[in-house]
């Protein structure tokens, strides 16, 4: 059998399948107050902005509380507290921003809110631009739980905006096709390599779900490798046999290969496609990193936030910009008929966790 990333409603199941979206070019201007003779080439978001985010995060610290990438100009925005780390950001080519609150202010309140606000249906993460924490309830957070969660933010005054989402945060699992473990139906995210074996992952409570994993025609096409949920959300599959394709990628517009060929962090404001078996291809904004969502089969965090929908049969596809993965699908709310919010976990960490690379 020749695997690949699946068509959706096809017999061929590993990946997601294609409808006619692309992937937006993202170009950013020059930083209007970058410094002719100290500062780098404005940072493009065709390049990985993700990487030069992160990086700027581990050296500045607590003296940011995060990038973005302003919308209108398509820079790459960096909060900073003092000039020192100011002058850092204008170095690298992109634009500092001065905030009040600190990245260390802002996990001390979210920190607040694992422990004071930890129901079911509520999810925050920190909106840089707005240098504030947002809260977000589902549909389900009522009664005695909205007063203790609205109790819990009021703590914090303007450091946190609340926030309220139709329908509630759920993971993207349904009895179905195309991949199956234990009647649980999921989407394949990426194929992987370790340089011996070949591996797909998937969302982590996928692989919770089952550990054996056939086609829709009950081929089989491998046995869970690791499984990490709650806490995070990813899992990994070793193929039974070594695949004749060996192609790292997934399906494209109309149903074409789309290859994949690296990984990469986002970038918040960054336009991502997500692919899944049961919706197909549809793009979207990243509106935070970072993210912590309390479902009710448990707490994960480290999230990417995205505007992209979803349904149940989407989870574990891969969340990807160009040939760039960012991401697997985890779960959120809403549908694909009046959009919604969907969560992925970086794919990063899950490389570094199970020592493979996308190729």
């Amino acid at each position: 059998m020749r695997i690949r990333p699946s068509r959706i409603g096809g017999t061929a199941a590993v990946t997601m399948a294609a409808s006619g979206l692309v992937a937006t070019a993202l170009v950013a201007a020059p930083a209007a107050n970058a410094s002719h003779t100290t500062a780098a080439a404005p940072v493009a978001a065709t390049s990985d902005t993700g990487a030069v985010a992160a990086k700027l995060a581990g050296r500045l610290g607590s003296r940011t509380a995060g990038a973005y990438l302003d919308q209108a100009t398509r820079d790459l925005v960096v909060t900073v507290t003092d000039a020192k780390a100011a002058q850092a950001v204008r170095a690298a080519g992109a634009v500092p921003k001065t905030v009040a609150r600190s990245g260390a202010d802002l996990r001390k309140v979210m920190a607040s809110l694992k422990r004071d606000a930890a129901v079911p249906g509520t999810a925050w993460a920190v909106d840089p631009a707005a240098n504030q924490v947002v809260l977000t309830m589902d549909g389900t957070v009522k009664g005695a739980a909205l007063k203790k969660v609205r109790s819990a933010a009021a703590k914090h005054g303007t450091a946190i905006r609340t926030d309220r989402v139709a329908g509630k945060f759920r993971m993207f699992v349904l009895g179905g096709d195309p991949i199956f473990a234990n009647g649980a139906r999921c989407t394949l995210g990426f194929n992987v390599t370790d340089g011996t074996d070949y591996y797909f992952l998937t969302a982590g409570h996928c692989t919770a779900a089952g550990s054996t994993w056939t086609d829709s025609s009950g081929t089989p096409l491998g046995t869970n490798a690791g499984s990490s949920f709650p806490g995070n959300d990813f899992g990994i599959v070793r193929y039974t046999s070594t695949p004749e394709d060996t192609r790292g990628g997934v399906r494209g517009p109309g149903g074409g290969f789309h290859d994949i060929t690296h990984a990469a962090n986002p970038t918040v404001g960054q336009t991502v496609i997500r692919s899944g078996s049961t919706t197909g291809v549809h793009s979207g904004r990243v509106t935070a990193l970072n993210q912590t969502v309390n479902y009710a089969e448990g707490s994960v965090s480290g999230l990417i936030r995205t505007t992209v929908c979803a349904e149940p049969g989407d989870s574990g596809g891969p969340l990807y910009s160009g040939s760039a993965a960012l991401g697997l699908t985890s779960g959120g709310s809403g549908n694909c008929s009046t959009g919604g919010t969907t969560f992925f976990q970086p794919v990063t960490e899950v490389l570094s966790a199970y020592g493979v690379n996308v190729y």
